[in-house]
């Protein structure tokens, strides 16, 4: 009778697992499978390049703004209560994103996609963890981590896949059977739990939200609308002056969403800095490159995900490595090697591509991206963890992650501007002349993301009082 209680408990570890990973598989797939298929819906619903911006950012900014928000929704009215709320929300959101008669209604689904995501996504470790026994975390963790790492190595390929065999509706029909799975397994199989500070930062949140889109919305609309006019300048000047408001509430509220002073330490400003850097120019390039792909190497969507794989895939093989490394010579020299891989990478291929250019001559710039980006996760977890208290590390993954978001979305919005004002869709030639210098800025920004990197301290320096550099899993672990 006495091991009734542990094959009971193994037996919820396990649900917890299984229904966590799919749940984040999930929600860190749709980040990136809806790339491959951009081209597809171009051709069905219209729209010119903004539209597919917001295809993509609608999802990313929603997610990274509210990401925080959704932790602390869990820890108010009860984390599985609120897991199961998202993931009805994103299970409904993608069934209207399949059913979308237009681009406008498609990047409406696509933003309530990521409100649900935003708020799933950071109760996947928390459920776990109050299921897990602290000395089983580590492997759990990573399983867990493995599973969404796998999400981001295969979303341009199934999202090429469903798009070519099927249709691009798919990409997001495939969510709504493993929701309504998810739904009951949840519901049935998960312990309640709650955070001990369940007040919600509501003024923080809706500065952070209405400032990040008014930049965003200003970077999508400038070389349409005239980087002088009133619609652009306001995003411009009005996300700034709300984003620094959301600073100083940071600085003087009682318990913001994000506590400006986690930034006092050099290490979390460097890292997050870097984090921001990397995802910016990596999401923004990897939006052009699939586009390019197949509409001017003119590879099947299929294809086009395949080939992408030397790059996304590559953390999968990787990343252990650099976990390894990182151990025994710190996290920075790794973290900064791989943010100057993934510049080189990019760098490299500003500078061959060409309408005509054979694969195997993207081959080698694709590689040492993706060797690049493998660098870059693992350790920088790490550097996150290590880089406050203990009673602080939820707070710093979920802001780290946030702000990886956030750098997704400006991404897709910058890059996409440098190539609009020098290129566009009316030939291979001029899809080159605007992907040329995208890419040169995509390079340039994880390139000054390495020198952030460099200013975290070394493994000397003094260590954050009661700060334990684990190998601990951000909240979304390799989600760009």
């Amino acid at each position: 009778m006495a091991q009734q209680p542990t094959d009971a408990r193994r037996g919820s570890v396990a649900w917890a697992l299984v229904i966590t990973s799919v749940a984040g598989f999930m929600a860190a797939l749709d980040n990136l499978v809806v790339t491959t298929a951009l081209p597809s819906i171009r051709a069905d619903l219209g729209g010119a390049l903004e539209d597919l911006e917001w295809t993509v950012s609608a999802y990313t900014l929603t997610f990274a703004v509210l990401l925080m928000f959704g932790a602390a929704l869990g820890d108010r009215f009860g984390r599985r209560r609120m897991f199961l709320v998202g993931l009805g929300v994103f299970s409904a959101a993608s069934a209207a994103a399949a059913l979308a008669p237009g681009m406008g209604e498609l990047i409406a689904a696509r933003a309530v996609q990521g409100v649900g995501a935003a708020i799933l996504m950071p109760l996947t470790l928390t459920l776990l963890s109050a299921t897990v026994p602290p000395e089983r975390r580590g492997m759990v963790f990573g399983i867990w981590g493995a599973v969404n790492g796998l999400a981001v190595a295969a979303g341009p390929l199934i999202g090429g896949s469903l798009t070519e065999h099927i249709s691009w509706q798919w990409i997001f029909w495939l969510n709504v059977p493993i929701g309504l799975l998810l739904l009951p397994l949840a519901r049935l199989r998960l312990t309640e739990s709650h955070g001990p500070d369940p007040r919600l930062d509501l003024t923080g949140t809706v500065l952070a939200s209405a400032g990040l889109f008014g930049i965003v919305y200003a970077l999508v609309r400038g070389n349409a609308d005239g980087w002088a006019s009133g619609p652009v300048l306001g995003g411009l000047i009005g996300g700034g002056v709300l984003l620094a408001a959301f600073v100083r509430h940071g600085i003087r509220a009682r318990n913001p969403i994000l506590p400006m002073r986690l930034f006092r330490s050099r290490a979390f400003a460097a890292v997050n800095a870097a984090s921001l850097l990397m995802f910016l120019g990596m999401f923004g390039s990897i939006f052009l490159l699939s586009q390019f792909l197949q509409g001017v190497a003119g590879y099947s969507p299929t294809e086009a995900g395949l080939r992408m794989l030397p790059w996304t895939g590559m953390p999968m093989l990787v990343a252990p490595i650099a976990g390894f490394l990182s151990d025994r010579i710190g996290g920075r020299p790794v973290v900064a090697a791989g943010l100057a891989l993934q510049a080189v990478g990019l760098g490299w291929f500003a500078l061959i591509v060409e309408p005509g250019m054979s694969y195997a001559s993207q081959v080698p710039a694709l590689i040492v991206s993706g060797i690049g980006m493998a660098m870059y996760f693992a350790p920088s977890a790490n550097i996150v963890m290590g880089s406050v208290r203990p009673e602080e590390q939820g707070i710093a993954s979920g802001a780290n992650n946030a702000l990886r978001e956030v750098g997704g979305a400006l991404g897709v919005a910058t890059l996409a501007a440098v190539f609009s004002a020098q290129g566009g869709y009316e030939s291979a030639t001029r899809f080159v002349d605007g992907l040329t210098p995208a890419l040169w800025v995509g390079a340039a920004a994880v390139a000054v993301g390495a020198l952030a990197a460099l200013l975290v301290p070394g493994r000397r320096a003094a260590k954050v009082p009661g700060a334990t550099p684990v190998p601990a899993k951000p909240l979304v672990d390799a989600a760009p």
